[in-house]
């Protein structure tokens, strides 16, 4: 069921969808590359941990940051748009205002 919000146009909800998709699965492929050139370099139950620690801290940092409600959308694709996961024009379809915010944000 998708949620609905005063504000977002069904294309602006499929545009939106879409662009979040596409950073999801970006930040995912980053991360399986840095979890493969780490784990080559295992060499002790310690660096294990280690890796362990850090996929720990890698998920609860994408979990809070790839939140697909609408209300806050705005925030996350800025701070995707800052992080360089993601390009504003990856984001045509949005209302001007939805960019305008988007660009703002980003630049803070």
């Amino acid at each position: 069921m998708q949620e609905t919000l005063p504000g977002w146009t069904d294309q602006e909800r499929d545009v939106a969808r879409r662009a979040f998709d596409l950073a999801y699965q970006r930040e995912i492929s980053s991360l399986i590359d840095v979890v493969r050139e780490r784990s080559d370099s295992l060499t002790s139950v310690e660096s294990v941990w280690e890796l362990h620690d850090y996929l720990s801290s890698k998920r609860h940092e994408m979990e809070g940051r790839f939140d697909f409600r609408l209300p806050t959308l705005l925030f996350v694709f800025a701070s995707l748009v800052k992080e360089g996961v993601l390009r504003t024009d990856e984001l045509e379809g949005l209302s001007g205002d939805k960019l305008a915010k988007i660009a703002a944000l980003s630049c803070m």
